[in-house]
C-alpha cells in the first residue's frame, strides 16, 4: 500500500511550511518533484530548496518527473483537462512504482493548499484506481491568504459573503449576483478589464509571499492598466507568473 501525503507548501516561501508539513516530509520514503520545462525551472528549484531545508536525516529519496502539458488548443476545455489529468496520473504511478514499488510513504509538494483551485486530489483519485493507496492532506497557506496578508486586509466585509472564482468565469459570465467581494484566481488575461470599474477596488499581487512579491491596489479605474503592465513585465522577467486579486464593490 502506498501512503500518499499531499503537502501544502504555501507560495514558495520556506517559512510557510507548517510543523506538520516538516514532519510529513521527514517521514516520507519518496518525495516527488514535478518539472515544468526550462522556463519554469525555478518552480522545481524552490521545491528542491524546501526539501533540502526541511528533510534532516536524508532518508527520503527525491524523484523528479516531467509534468505533461495540457493541450490549450482543445476546444473542449473540460475534456482537455480530463485528458491532462489522466496523463499526470500515469506519470505519478510510473514514477512511484519505478522508485519504491507498491509499498511506502510518498510525499508530493503542492503550491498553496490542495483544497483550493488545485487538481492534485483529483489526480490522486485517478492513481488510486489502479494503484492501492491512501491519501493524506497536510494543509498549507493559500495564495488567497498570502494576498490578504500582503495587503493587510480582511477578505470579507462584516457579515457579508465573498466568492472565490476564476478569470475564465469572470470573463464568460461577468460579476456574479449576490456578492460584492470576489477573489479571482487562475486569470491569465486580466479579466478585470471587462467589468465596469465604477466603485470597484482591486487588491492584486504576484508571487505573493515570495522574495519577488509585487502588489498593487486602488480604485480599479486608476490602477487596472498599471497592473496589466506590471504583470506583463514580471512574466517576461521570470518566464512565468502566479498572481491573484480581490475585487470589491461599494
Amino acid at each position: 500500500m502506498i501512503e500518499l501525503s499531499l503537502i501544502g507548501i504555501g507560495t514558495g516561501n520556506p517559512d510557510h511550511l507548517t510543523r506538520q508539513a516538516v514532519k510529513a516530509l521527514n517521514a516520507a520514503d519518496l518525495v516527488l518533484i514535478p518539472r515544468k520545462g526550462a522556463s519554469k525551472a525555478d518552480l522545481a528549484d524552490l521545491r528542491r530548496a524546501i526539501c533540502a531545508e526541511a528533510i534532516k536525516d536524508g532518508r527520503a529519496r527525491i524523484a523528479e518527473f516531467d509534468l505533461p502539458v495540457r493541450d490549450a488548443a482543445d476546444a473542449d476545455y473540460r475534456a482537455g483537462v480530463d485528458h491532462w489529468h489522466d496523463a499526470i496520473a500515469g506519470v505519478w504511478k510510473e514514477t512511484i512504482l519505478a522508485e519504491i514499488g507498491d509499498r511506502g510513504r510518498v510525499a508530493l509538494l503542492v503550491w498553496g493548499d490542495p483544497s483550493l483551485y488545485d487538481s492534485t486530489l483529483r489526480i490522486a483519485g485517478r492513481v488510486a484506481r489502479t494503484l492501492p493507496l491512501t491519501v493524506r492532506v497536510v494543509p498549507g497557506i493559500t495564495a488567497l491568504q498570502a494576498l490578504t496578508a500582503a495587503h493587510a486586509i480582511p477578505l470579507n466585509d462584516v457579515g457579508a459573503p465573498f466568492l472565490v472564482t476564476t478569470g475564465r468565469q469572470l470573463r464568460d459570465h461577468g460579476w456574479p449576483a449576490g456578492v460584492d467581494t470576489l477573489a479571482v484566481m487562475l486569470d491569465g488575461e486580466c479579466s478585470f478589464l471587462g467589468i465596469a470599474p465604477e466603485g470597484v477596488t482591486i487588491w492584486w499581487g504576484a508571487f505573493v509571499g515570495m522574495e519577488n512579491q509585487v502588489i498593487l491596489s486602488g480604485p480599479l479605474r486608476d490602477v487596472a492598466d498599471r497592473i496589466c503592465a506590471t504583470r506583463a513585465e514580471a512574466r517576461a522577467r521570470h518566464g512565468w507568473i502566479m498572481d491573484i486579486y480581490i475585487l470589491r464593490r461599494g
